[in-house]
């Protein structure tokens, strides 16, 4: 009687089993586990953790190396892009690497922009959302694409131009990659023409998306829409970037998709900005005081955070032919205002997109545009190379044109370090080995940082205990000398816990780190690696190793 009980139990329940929508019957006659329902792709990520806590935390598995790095990446449910071909990248560099640990960072930095910063990415087809915004109804035509700086809901034009450049590298193979960054020369050819002396956005107006404020009051001129413009420091670099990411888009890919009526807007009000800002404090004739087109006040406590004199800075001499820079690529003021890295870059950036002009046969423009970049490489040379008691001729970080210079280096990109990868002098010029001598040791440049855990090149905006391995690397890839590539690429691994690279490390005490999510720094170092496993595959692959190539 048990028995016949027991069996006729296990009957109803298998029928009821059988009877849900959720179970299923295997083939070979067996009962297999209940099928899942199909994930809501909104009600996951709405689940998603915000990666800024993600980050400082160590999730498994594990790196298989000594220092049993954590695996970083969030739920591919949580991503905020896809690449197949990336996926493919991260593959053959955790299989081809030597250094597991090496392996796992570029296995977290490599697809750190695509997977935590794409906001808003559209290919051109759809509708735009309704907005409470108003917009141009030429604008944000065509792919846009909003790519934050990590742990701040705003797009810099230095930082997501430096995030997507690991990536133009596949552009030309992968679709994807081909709209995602081709979208983000079309948005940040509308923060152009909207605010070109503005360094940081907010979200686009058609995306939908909220803007957060910072509420620090600023008094800027020319006036800015708040819910347009994140922060308005005007910084020669973030124009420069433009550029870049567009140069950078045409020489992988070949496509003029971008040279839109827009693109060619954006650029015109390029053109008057570099005309207004390579104006003179005072009249060279009359000596009369010309009161700058962009000015900058902010009630701070901080002095790199705001311009002196009343909002205009430092004076600057006439007929330098350089551009001034109210801000520097850190986000801190400028003490004389001619930047000399940002100059070399636009000066380099300018004649690369003469080169893209006359090819599409828009030979006016073309020529306009090389010969601003000429007169800015000119005045580079002529006002930027200093004589050191000690290294000889160097480039100073900032001059005024009246003599005086500034005779530093600041971890943020451009650098005086970067100029090779600028493309602004060979690594093996003269002017820049003696540069990068003085800008590598104390003695030369008061913001080379030395400690127990690291060292490397900080700067004032984060004080004098902390250097960034963003510096490290930009020494990496600009170095020929196998020992001293190492050397850095050990330093930024040690101290790298976590998994990321951070903005900031305190070279004493390592643990003493700013920003868990920086996603600029996870794509430098992604850069690097990628830059050695073509120059020096050796490094990375052991003796013997081929280049790596794509695809």
């Amino acid at each position: 009687m048990k028995s016949r009980t027991s069996a006729l139990g296990y009957l109803a329940t298998l029928y009821v089993f059988l009877s849900s929508a959720s179970a299923a019957i295997d083939p070979a006659g067996g009962i297999q586990e209940p099928l899942r329902p199909v994930i809501d792709p909104t009600k996951y990520k709405a689940a998603c953790p915000d990666y800024k806590n993600y980050a400082m935390r160590q999730h498994s598995p594990f790196s298989e190396g000594p220092m049993k790095l954590p695996f970083q990446r969030p739920s591919k449910h949580c991503r905020t892009f896809e690449s197949p071909l990336v996926e493919k990248v991260i593959d053959d560099f955790n299989e081809k690497l030597l250094d597991k640990d090496l392996a796992r960072i570029f296995e977290n930095a490599f697809p750190n922009t695509l997977d935590t910063t794409v906001r808003w990415h559209v290919d051109g087809t759809q509708k735009h959302k309704s907005s409470k915004r108003n917009w141009d109804a030429d604008a944000w035509k065509g792919p846009q694409s909003f790519i934050v700086t990590g742990d701040i809901n705003a797009e810099w034009l230095r930082d997501s131009t430096n995030q997507l450049a690991q990536y133009q590298l596949l552009a030309k193979k992968d679709k994807t990659i081909h709209n995602l960054i081709l979208g983000a020369i079309n948005t940040q050819a509308e923060y152009v023409i909207g605010s070109p002396y503005c360094n940081a956005f907010q979200p686009p107006p058609p995306s939908g998306l909220s803007p957060t404020y910072g509420g620090d009051g600023d008094d800027v001129h020319p006036a800015y829409e708040p819910s347009f413009v994140f922060e308005c420091k005007y910084e020669l670099d973030s124009l420069a970037h433009f550029l870049s990411l567009t140069n950078q888009f045409y020489n992988h890919t070949s496509s003029t998709e971008f040279l839109t009526t827009r693109w060619l807007l954006a650029l015109d009000i390029l053109l008057e900005t570099l005309n207004a800002q390579s104006k003179p404090t005072f009249d060279p004739t009359t000596g009369v005081f010309i009161r700058n087109a962009y000015s900058f006040k902010r009630r701070t406590d901080t002095g790199t955070e705001t311009l002196n004199l009343n909002g205009v800075g430092n004076p600057l001499n006439n007929g330098t032919g350089l551009i001034r820079s109210a801000f520097r690529p850190s986000d801190d003021a400028t003490i004389l205002g001619f930047f000399i890295p940002a100059n070399a870059m636009i000066s380099v950036e300018l004649k690369r997109t003469a080169r893209i002009l006359e090819k599409a046969g828009k030979k006016e423009i073309a020529s306009i545009v090389r010969e601003w970049g000429e007169t800015i490489g000119k005045g580079v040379w002529e006002h930027g190379v200093v004589q050191h008691k000690k290294f000889g001729d160097v480039f100073a970080y900032e001059v005024d044109g009246f003599g005086s210079s500034i005779l530093m280096d600041d971890a943020n990109l451009p650098s005086l370090l970067a100029l090779p990868l600028l493309g602004f002098v060979s690594s093996d010029d003269k002017v820049y080995q003696n540069t990068r001598k003085m800008i590598l040791q104390k003695d030369g440049n008061p913001y080379y940082l030395t400690g127990d855990d690291f060292h490397g090149i900080g700067g004032p905006h984060v004080g004098l205990q902390h250097a960034w391995p963003m510096s490290a690397l930009v020494q990496a890839m600009t170095s020929d000398e196998d020992q001293e590539i190492e050397k850095c690429l050990g330093l930024v691994k040690n101290v790298s816990r976590n998994g990321l690279i951070h903005e900031s490390i305190n070279v004493d005490y390592s643990s003493d780190y700013t920003r868990p999510w920086f996603a600029w720094a996870n794509s430098v170092f992604a850069q690097t690696l990628l830059d050695l496993a073509k120059r020096k595959p050796h490094l990375l692959f052991g003796k013997g190793a081929e280049s790596y190539v794509f695809g």
